[in-house]
């Protein structure tokens, strides 16, 4: 029978410098292959930046450009002065007949209508809470047979400080 034996120290030594290297080349090679991957990717990068850059050098001279047919047309100007003109006026016109005593009662009229009916919506509210607590029923019959419907709203009022 062959019985192993025992291997000795140069034999370890040796084949341990041998595992050694082939780890350390493998380890070069991967570092190889990454430095070559980074190295393209960034060569990708600038391409591109400098492409992005030669595109936005166009896309603002061509917004200058076009910019400048509409400053430079004369006809555009001319009824862009007329327009100016125009809504001046309207702005005039619109301050002198608001100040016409005709313009100025109606404001007042419309005021005071504004002002009664909040009186009576605040009125017909009061009036309509206490049939609600009365009845329990949100809608009244009116003399004609009619009847009309009401909701109960409740608001919360701001504090008083």
């Amino acid at each position: 029978m062959s019985q192993k034996q025992p291997k000795r120290a140069s034999d370890l030594a040796s084949s341990a410098l041998a595992q050694a290297n082939s780890t350390l080349k493998d380890e070069i090679a991967a570092s190889d292959q990454l430095a070559e991957t980074l190295e393209s990717l960034q060569g990708v990068i600038e391409r591109n930046a400098n492409e992005l850059s030669q595109l936005n050098s166009k896309l603002k001279e061509k917004r200058q450009m076009f910019k400048n047919v509409f400053d430079n047309d004369t006809t555009l100007a001319s009824l862009e002065e007329k327009y100016q003109q125009l809504l001046m006026s309207l702005k005039e016109n619109k301050v002198r007949i608001g100040a016409s005593p005709e313009v100025t009662t109606l404001k007042t009229q419309i005021g005071e209508l504004k002002e009664q009916k909040k009186e009576i919506e605040e009125t017909l509210s009061s009036h309509l809470l206490n049939y609600y607590h009365l009845t329990g029923s949100t809608s009244f019959d009116t003399r004609d047979g009619d009847q009309w419907e009401f909701t109960i709203n409740a608001r919360v009022k701001s504090r008083k400080k």
